[in-house]
Formats: structure tokens, C-alpha cells, sequence
């Protein structure tokens, strides 16, 4: 976190404009996010272009880690690895800049990140009334966990640890498997 006590949001959005790094804002607290390398980068790519031609001529769209997302209901600002928003993108007054209802979020986890994405992230997450995806990719190892908010709005696990298995992200009726999320990572 950063030196002052607690900023405002509109301090933490101001800083956000200039800053070369990207940061999360919670409860009037800054933190830096970690920046990201070669396995995480092309696990993104392989997923992010699977995920367009999957959404291609579906209302739904995916978007990278430049697109912040915000959380009214406990203040988050954060940005994902990547976010799946259909229909129009809805915005805060406060922050024309900041989505507020993706349906599915997905992390790609690395050594620095993976407890936070894992605890208190999904927590933090599971307060978007839209979310009904949470996926986790791990980027040391095959390994992916998927969670699904059921027709009770219960959150259910599907883990997937084979390249030869098929990731099943429902609330967006797309199917990529994992041999295509790991090509050319060397996991």
C-alpha cells in the first residue's frame, strides 16, 4: 500500500490516469499489481483468441487486463487478467473508465498472486451480482479451476489438470480446451 493513510477514490482514479503501472483500490487503500511474464503472457493469448472466436456472433465480449472493473458494493477497483461483459458495458457515475457487471472473470495465477486470486479476490469478486464464472489458470503447471454459480446460487468447483480436458465456461456456452490454453508454454 501506499504511504498516506487512505485516498479517495477520485485520488486513486486521478492517479490511475498518469500512472505507467497499474493499481487496485480497496476501502481507500492503493496496491500495486505485479506485472506479469513469459508463461502468463502466452497463456493470456492463447486464451483471450480462443475466447473471440468462441464469442464471435455472441452478445458477449472478452476483454484484457486494461479494463478495470469495479465493485460498488465493497469498492474494489481492480483489473483482471480477462473479463467477459455481455451486452452493453455498464458503467459508475463516478467512472466512465470502470465495467461493473462482467459475467465471467478469469485469473491467471502466478507465485505472487495465487493465495489473494484464490481468497480474498474470490471474495471480493463473488459480490458482482452479474459474475457467474471464476476461473483460475494456473501458469507453473496443467491446472485450472472453474468455479460456476448453479441454479441454486450456489458456487460449484470443476477442476481440470489433463491438457487432453475441455474447459466448460457455461454462462457464456464456450468450450476451449486446455491443449489450446497451454500450447507453447512448455507446462
Amino acid at each position: 500500500a501506499y504511504g498516506k493513510n487512505k485516498f479517495t477514490v477520485e485520488e486513486y482514479l486521478e492517479m490511475e490516469k498518469t500512472s505507467d503501472v497499474k493499481h487496485e483500490f480497496y476501502k481507500g487503500e492503493i496496491f500495486a499489481m505485479s506485472g506479469a511474464g513469459p508463461k502468463h503472457n502466452k497463456i493470456f493469448s492463447n486464451l483471450f483468441g480462443r475466447l473471440h472466436r468462441e464469442l464471435d456472433g455472441k452478445p458477449c465480449q472478452p476483454y484484457g487486463s486494461d479494463l478495470r472493473i469495479h465493485i460498488p458494493e465493497n469498492t474494489l477497483y481492480t483489473y483482471p487478467d480477462i473479463s467477459v461483459i455481455c451486452g452493453d458495458i455498464v458503467t459508475s457515475n463516478e467512472d466512465e473508465d470502470s465495467a461493473m457487471e462482467p459475467i465471467v472473470i478469469i485469473e491467471i495465477l502466478s507465485k505472487s498472486t495465487k493465495n489473494y486470486d484464490r481468497g480474498d479476490k474470490f471474495k471480493l469478486y463473488r459480490e458482482i451480482p452479474a459474475l457467474r464464472d471464476y476461473i483460475l489458470i494456473d501458469s507453473e503447471r496443467i491446472g485450472i479451476e472453474a468455479f460456476s454459480l448453479n441454479d441454486e446460487m450456489l458456487w460449484e468447483l470443476r477442476e481440470y489438470k489433463k491438457l487432453d480436458a475441455t474447459l466448460i465456461i457455461k454462462s457464456i456456452a464456450a468450450n476451449i480446451e486446455l491443449k489450446d490454453i497451454y500450447k507453447d508454454t512448455k507446462l
